[in-house]
């Protein structure tokens, strides 16, 4: 089964917008009500049998379940009778954000994510749909929503043939409404076969990439841009009254300046993932948690630049390509020669330059670990740079060290001459 999801622009009218703003108000209230009910029940239980808390709490019987998604979806369909605010919006949408909180205390659990929170106008900004009923739901270039009806959207791309739309999510943004279509098609994508041109991807923050091949990326500064009219903006914003439309009206300008820069970033990577998939039949990158990095010295240049969302995106361009794509030891990369494989130590910084003592191969710093980086998934894959189809001439073959130390000699030979 291959799922993949499309992103439109919509064009709701006034009274479309009008329905979403209302179903994204009634889902904030419901995500708050349930989280606090949960809540709550936590801290009830947190409290020594013989000792009372510090703070005040709900006192909860001890018999109580758990109040899970199964328990509020039925309290859900019983609070219905009593607020009839909760009847104006779609049954399954609401029962989504009871699911979407679900998964919110599984991953707190499983993947060590953090404790879910409580959301404000400006937090809940997406719903779904899971289905979207029987019958013609699209015509052109609108579709048929439930309790919205048919709304407009910009068709920038046609759906591919043989997909069908499972679900839709309506996302709120700076710069307007959008629609996320789920499509669904039922078939299987073999994964790429390891084979063709090998290339190593180093990323760093003096340049942003470096390839095996010896191509250097610069790095560009998405954030630091714009940092300065941020920075003027935030402080603005700052002695705006809470909850004045002055206010409200700033932090709209703020965020469409922040959708600019993350838009702005993605296209880049999108583009630069492309490019690097071009001649390419094997991208190894290294196995690195950005999470580590983003909490480090340079925390604000590694989040501007993205690595994390790059390497997701370089994986799926690899995938859509049918490029082999594998992440490989991260370890010493820049303390290894590619050519000789020798230890040459631990470089500072400010060391660009990799020159190793016992071949006297020199390279740029980040070139030198990006061939490691390749040469190292390629043994991966159970064979050698020599046995590569395509490793006649790459670094760290036999015939790449015979030529290396052919033009050191030729360059010796040149130099006593010139000296005599």
């Amino acid at each position: 089964m291959l799922t993949l999801t499309y992103e439109y622009k919509a064009k709701p009218t006034a009274e479309q917008i009008k329905l979403i703003e209302h179903t994204l108000d009634v889902c904030r209230l419901v995500w708050n009500f349930a989280l606090r009910e949960r809540k709550d029940w936590i801290n009830s239980r947190k409290s020594p049998i013989n000792a009372c808390s510090i703070t005040s709490e709900y006192i909860i019987p001890a018999d109580a379940p758990y109040p899970n998604y199964n328990t509020q979806a039925k309290s859900l369909t019983i609070a219905k009778k009593q607020y009839s605010e909760l009847k104006t919006v779609n049954a399954q949408v609401l029962q989504q954000v009871l699911r979407k909180l679900e998964t919110a205390f599984i991953d707190m659990k499983r993947k060590g994510m953090g404790f879910p929170r409580f959301k404000n106008r400006y937090r809940m900004r997406s719903y779904v749909y899971p289905q979207l009923g029987e019958g013609q739901i699209l015509r052109g270039n609108q579709i048929k929503l439930p309790q919205i009806g048919w709304i407009e959207y910009v068709k920038s791309r046609e759906i591919p043939e043989g997909f069908v739309i499972k679900q839709v999510r309506v996302v709120r943004k700076a710069s307007g409404y959008f629609l996320m279509f789920t499509l669904e098609c039922n078939i299987d994508v073999p994964t790429p076969v390891a084979s063709g041109h090998p290339r190593g991807i180093d990323l760093g923050l003096d340049k942003f990439a470096a390839t095996s091949d010896g191509e250097l990326i610069e790095r560009p500064r998405f954030l630091q841009t714009l940092y300065r009219k941020l920075k003027l903006l935030q402080r603005r914003l700052k002695k705006k009254q809470k909850g004045s439309n002055n206010r409200h009206k700033l932090n709209r300008k703020i965020a469409r300046l922040h959708q600019r820069i993350a838009e702005t970033r993605s296209y880049w990577h999108f583009k630069l993932a492309h490019k690097l998939c071009d001649d390419a039949g094997m991208i190894f990158v290294e196995d690195i948690n950005f999470r580590v990095w983003a909490k480090g010295m340079f925390c604000k240049h590694t989040l501007d630049a993205g690595f994390g969302q790059f390497v997701s995106i370089l994986q799926w361009v690899c995938w859509k390509r049918g490029v082999y794509f594998a992440k490989v030891d991260k370890d010493y990369t820049s303390q290894v020669c590619p050519q000789c494989n020798a230890h040459t130590g631990k470089k500072k910084l400010g060391d660009r330059i990799h020159s190793c003592s016992e071949c006297g191969y020199t390279t740029h710093r980040d070139v030198a670990a990006a061939q490691v980086i390749r040469n190292r998934g390629i043994d991966a894959l159970g064979r050698s740079v020599n046995q590569n189809a395509c490793g006649d001439d790459l670094t760290g073959t036999g015939k790449s060290l015979v030529k290396n130390r052919r033009s050191r000699k030729k360059g010796e030979q040149a130099r006593l001459q010139t000296a005599s």
